[in-house]
């Protein structure tokens, strides 16, 4: 069952999470869309404002209160290696490799084996969403589910898909693209229990 909500700023506590959460970012797409711009490199490593995306991902996270990541690679997974280690020499990380391409479900599974928190964020590192985190993690504990998603409002929107809830706030349908007036879509930022990923009953590679 997938929970989502818009995220509550009421509800971030001041002194940052309410409980102790490691992060997960998905770096290890083809960027198939990206090729002819940045021939030869990972899609999070494309440059915006003269860094890689994935600088902004990694510090966006850190100023929410994040302490350990886990980056989930798979194409040239070596030049984020060596930019990890010339740019975040400091950071606390894993670097989990995909032996094969496992889907998202499956990446997301495998890298929260090295996880040690119950609680996980997890994101794409070629999307930025800045969403408040605490207040996130304080909705997802408090509801109970396995997975809360951060979702944002949009008007007059084609590009991306719409995401449907009903009155608890339960995701229903999630929509593929269309022309939609007023409507929410997928931010891109997950919180999830860690030991619902580790279920045995999930396969090795499923798209989440």
């Amino acid at each position: 069952m997938n929970h989502s909500t818009q995220p509550d700023t009421s509800a971030v506590l001041p002194y940052g999470l309410p409980e102790p959460v490691e992060a997960i970012i998905l770096a290890g797409g083809l960027g198939t869309r990206l090729r002819e711009a940045v021939p030869g490199i990972p899609k999070c490593l494309a440059p915006v404002a003269g860094r890689p995306f994935l600088f902004f991902v990694i510090n966006y996270l850190r100023s929410q209160g994040i302490q350990r990541f886990h980056f989930s690679v798979g194409y040239r997974h070596e030049q984020i290696r060596d930019y990890l280690a010339a740019q975040f020499a400091s950071l606390d990380y894993s670097l989990v490799v995909e032996p094969e391409p496992l889907g998202t479900g499956g990446a997301i599974r495998l890298a929260a084996r090295q996880a040690a928190t119950r609680t996980i964020a997890v994101t794409n590192g070629d999307t930025l969403y800045r969403a408040g985190l605490a207040g996130l993690v304080h909705s997802h504990r408090t509801s109970g589910l396995p997975c809360t998603i951060a979702l944002k409002p949009l008007q007059h929107f084609d590009r991306y898909g719409a995401v449907d809830l009903d009155d608890r706030g339960l995701v229903t349908r999630f929509r593929e693209k269309g022309y939609v007036e007023n409507g929410l879509i997928n931010g891109g930022l997950y919180v999830l229990d860690r030991a619902a990923l580790l279920e045995e009953s999930l396969p090795e590679t499923f798209s989440f």
